[in-house]
């Protein structure tokens, strides 16, 4: 009598189990801004508590030789939310500017461009970033968002279009352009000096001055201090802002709460999409300067307001694991933490003292070209029930490496354009021993700067610096004198025959290896410029660097680069805008937050 009963029982237990087999994965993707690998304990920190960092690692894999495509904000995570190395997007730079400095100018990730996001997003997952962007807002007048997070796949945005810096808080210091900005306000006071000179000569009758002079002076003054004035001195207003999808919901931001109320948004976008494939972004301020005085974390740790700040981190961290797993998601949820690049190392001052992170015992930090320090960041991912837990994987892999990993764990076999990472499962499963990133090219802007080869059949990890930068001042271990290493010119001292280092025996790329120390020496030269021509030929000609002779145009278009002057610069008519430009000014009801 009860067995069509229990036949209906499981019938319907078959298929709920089939329901839940079939779900696609979540994806929790955590990025830090500026974090040195150095700063992590299950990276070899035993000074900066980060229990739950640490604890994602004890419970999924740890990547060792994570590698960002650029080491600094801009084209890093272009690269990241792309799989392609900046300079196919055009965002590598061609001299002094390497990351986006306005909201208001026209450069971002272009419209034609792929994210993670838009082929996630098309294989019916609910996409959302919360934090901050970096990658530019309007093309050709303000509302048009063609470099929005919108427009490139991610269904709700909240955060930062542009980024947290020091401009954002007074008091903090300059962080774009500053010696121009310094130019342009000495030559505008100058200008008014000289004007209201001139007028009391005139008036006292000391000397005739002509009226059209005076005339002309004053709009030339009027215009040098507009030219000044109307970018620089209202930078907090023009950058430091937060949207809510395209709308401007707070000019100028309020710092001092922006970590309370980013989290809260990552939180809740997990909570509304509990019962359907998403995919969250959760990109933090922290830890770029200025570097935030939360009470309940001030003065608490070891390391004055940096280590303050990264503990704030790690419990954000722990935030966003708890409420993970309280919904019942750990199960089928990737969780990935990461940086976009290493740590400042000349961001300091006498009264915070160091500002930046540590990158352990690696040379180098952000902005400087690639040296390890500012390319190996933080890699861990951690599924329960599909990864091993304590898995550590000493393979090279890259930033770059999410994207297919992403569309691999999506089901999304669609053709796809020209890639530059591979899918992580086979390393991260165990399933695979050998990375399939033979070679790594490693950019300072436009110009190659390096190359990593992994040989066949060896643990060696060779490095090929075809150029460094110049640390000033002579005999630092950073570029102090300009805060950020340069790319180009007289800024850089190019080697011929280029530095070479096994980063297997010599991590901390402190001895350069000879044909006399070396007997592959020879065979590493040859093969690395086999794989530098290779990899030219699969760029267009406006993508390589002045320094190369490819003509090759194998892209299926030409990309615009999106660092020039011309695009970079601020623009009225571009600046997103809460109420009527340029009287721009809102804030955020943050009464139940």
């Amino acid at each position: 009598m009860w067995s069509p009963v229990l036949a209906h029982v499981l019938f319907y237990l078959v298929l709920a189990a089939g329901d839940e087999v079939d779900r696609k994965p979540n994806f929790v993707l955590m990025m830090v801004d500026d974090l040195g690998i150095g700063d992590i304990g299950c990276y070899g920190n035993d000074t900066i508590r980060t229990p739950n960092i640490d604890r994602l690692a004890s419970e999924g894999v740890k990547l060792t030789q994570h590698i960002a495509a650029a080491p600094l904000c801009t084209p890093s995570r272009a690269a990241f939310m792309t799989g392609r190395y900046a300079l196919r997007s055009g965002l590598g730079s061609i001299g002094r500017v390497q990351v986006l400095l306005f909201l208001g100018g026209s450069g971002g990730l272009p419209p034609s461009e792929t994210t993670f996001a838009k082929r996630l997003q098309q294989q019916g997952y609910t996409t959302g970033l919360v934090g901050k962007w970096h990658l530019g807002v309007n093309c050709e007048q303000r509302g048009d968002h063609c470099h929005h997070p919108n427009q490139h796949g991610f269904s709700y945005f909240y955060g930062l279009p542009f980024t947290l810096f020091n401009d954002c808080v007074p008091g903090e210091g300059n962080d774009v352009l500053a010696d121009l900005q310094h130019a342009l306000r000495s030559l505008a006071m100058f200008l008014g000096v000289g004007l209201f000179t001139l007028v009391c000569i005139r008036m006292c009758g000391l000397l005739e001055v002509s009226l059209w002079i005076l005339v002309a002076l004053f709009f030339v003054s009027i215009l040098a201090t507009s030219v000044w004035y109307m970018p620089f001195k209202l930078l907090r207003t023009w950058n430091c802002i937060l949207m809510r999808d395209q709308e401007v919901i707070e000019q100028p931001m309020t710092v001092e709460t922006l970590p309370q109320r980013l989290l809260g948004e990552a939180q809740n976008f997990i909570k509304r999409n509990v019962d359907q494939p998403f995919l969250l972004l959760f990109s933090l301020a922290h830890v770029h300067t200025p570097l935030f005085k939360t009470p309940a974390f001030a003065g608490k740790s070891r390391h004055g307001r940096y280590g303050d700040n990264l503990e704030e981190v790690d419990w954000m961290i722990g935030k966003i694991t708890e409420t993970v797993d309280s919904l019942g998601l750990a199960n089928n949820t990737l969780m990935y933490f990461t940086s976009d690049h290493g740590g400042h190392l000349e961001d300091a001052d006498s009264i915070t003292g160091q500002k930046g992170g540590w990158n352990g015992m690696y040379k180098g930090g952000k902005a400087m070209g690639a040296w390890e320090g500012g390319i190996r960041v933080p890699g861990i991912f951690r599924w329960p029930g599909r990864l091993d837990a304590g898995r550590v994987v000493d393979e090279p892999t890259s930033l770059m490496d999410l994207y297919p990993t992403l569309k691999y764990l999506a089901k999304d076999t669609k053709p796809d354009r020209q890639s530059d990472g591979y899918n992580l499962m086979p390393l991260l499963e165990g399933k695979a021993e050998r990375s399939e990133h033979k070679f790594l090219f490693h950019y300072c802007g436009v110009n190659l700067n390096a190359v990593r080869w992994h040989p066949a059949g060896s643990d060696s990890v060779f490095k090929v610096h075809f150029f460094t930068p110049n640390f000033s001042p002579p005999g630092a271990g950073g570029c102090y004198d300009t805060k950020v290493c340069l790319c180009h010119g007289d800024h850089v001292t190019h080697h011929n025959p280029p530095l070479l280092y096994d980063l297997f025996h010599d991590p901390s790329e402190s001895s350069p290896l000879t044909p006399d120390t070396e007997p592959r020496y020879a065979e590493i030269l040859e093969q690395t410029a086999k794989a530098v021509e290779k990899h030219r030929n699969t760029l267009t000609h406006q993508q390589v660097s002045g320094d190369t002779h490819s003509e090759s145009n194998s892209e299926a278009h030409s990309v615009q680069n999106q660092m020039t002057w011309e695009k970079i610069m601020w623009r009225p008519w571009l600046q997103p805008c809460c109420g009527t430009f340029p009287f721009c000014g809102c804030k955020e009801d943050t009464k139940n937050i």
